[in-house]
């Protein structure tokens, strides 16, 4: 059995916790009790979240060994770092681990440690600036959702731990349990490491049901050709009333938020395929590589070829 520890202490988010969740699941879904869950703090007995909230826990000791740690992060992690005890754990007996990962903003007690060192790492956005300046020595990617950099995973803000868990259970049990987990858990979509903390969906911010059918029904059929009058049909409204929804929930036009999502989804192609530039844009349903580029430099002001030369 992997045990898997959560190593928590004063003033954690509570949503760290829901990391474990992921591999309870996992369990459930292959049938076997493939991982252990449990939760570790420095001294053991009930640790008090940000929300004030106390969870029980186990005391770490040199005799601790797991196959994975997970390292919780607090609110404010400048103002509260982790403790001398917790820092020269994950600096010896936690390095026996086969895998090390900060949760949010787990990743600046890793950064403590001295586990990031010239090592790629992500953490929750709006910490991204005190971390680099901190640990100049990190590669931080500020955009990311998880990064796996050898035995050192590390997640953006919240959610985020969620997707780097399932990360782990792909790795480990496969990639259909991992899909089967996340549906379990009504993940409404599977995250990858490489994907961006922040969504053209979410930048959208759809209210009305019809208009995240209209979206999502959108984000599924990029190569296609997508007018008002084909998104509308799919939705059962009329062009006209479909125009004035994306105008006043979105603030954009039909056609501007469709070429969001395509750029979106040609970035990350870019990112994280081999597929030549002439594929990317029929896929992602620009009319040319020519075309694509222009949206490119226009919504990024940097050509895609740019983002695949600096991988």
């Amino acid at each position: 059995m992997h045990r898997i520890g959560l190593i928590i202490a004063d003033h954690f988010q509570m949503l760290a916790l829901s990391t474990l969740t992921v591999f309870e699941f996992a369990n459930l879904v292959a049938e076997h009790p493939f991982y252990q869950p449990v939760v570790y703090s420095e001294h053991g007995g009930t640790v008090r979240s940000s929300s004030g909230i106390g969870v029980d826990s186990t005391k770490l000791t040199e005799e601790t060994l797991v196959d994975t740690w997970l390292v919780a992060g607090v609110l404010s992690p400048v103002e509260d770092p982790a403790s001398p005890g917790v820092i020269h754990f994950l600096q010896t007996t936690a390095r026996q681990a086969r895998r090390i990962a900060g949760v949010c903003t787990g990743a600046f007690v890793l950064a403590q440690a001295g586990l990031l060192e010239q090592k790629r790492a992500t953490t929750h956005w709006a910490h991204s600036h005190s971390l680099a300046s901190r640990h100049p020595t990190i590669q931080l990617e500020d955009d990311r959702i998880f990064i796996i950099d050898d035995t050192i995973w590390t997640s953006a803000g919240m959610t985020a731990g969620l997707d780097m868990a399932l990360g782990m259970v792909e790795k480990d049990l496969g990639a259909d349990i991992a899909r089967t987990v996340a549906h379990r858990l009504v993940m409404n979509q599977r995250r990858s490491g490489g994907q961006t903390q922040h969504s053209e969906m979410l930048a959208l911010a759809p209210r009305s049901d019809r208009l995240q059918t209209a979206l999502e029904y959108a984000r599924h059929n990029l190569h296609k050709t997508l007018t008002v009058e084909i998104l509308a049909d799919a939705v059962h409204v009329s062009a006209r009333q479909l125009s004035r929804l994306f105008r006043q929930e979105t603030g954009k036009s039909p056609a501007k938020a469709i070429e969001g999502l395509r750029l979106e989804a040609a970035r990350l192609m870019i990112e994280q395929s081999r597929l030549s530039l002439d594929a990317i844009a029929r896929e992602s349903g620009f009319r040319d590589r020519r075309h694509m580029r222009e949206v490119f430099i226009r919504g990024y002001g940097i050509p895609p070829q740019s983002l695949r030369a600096g991988r």
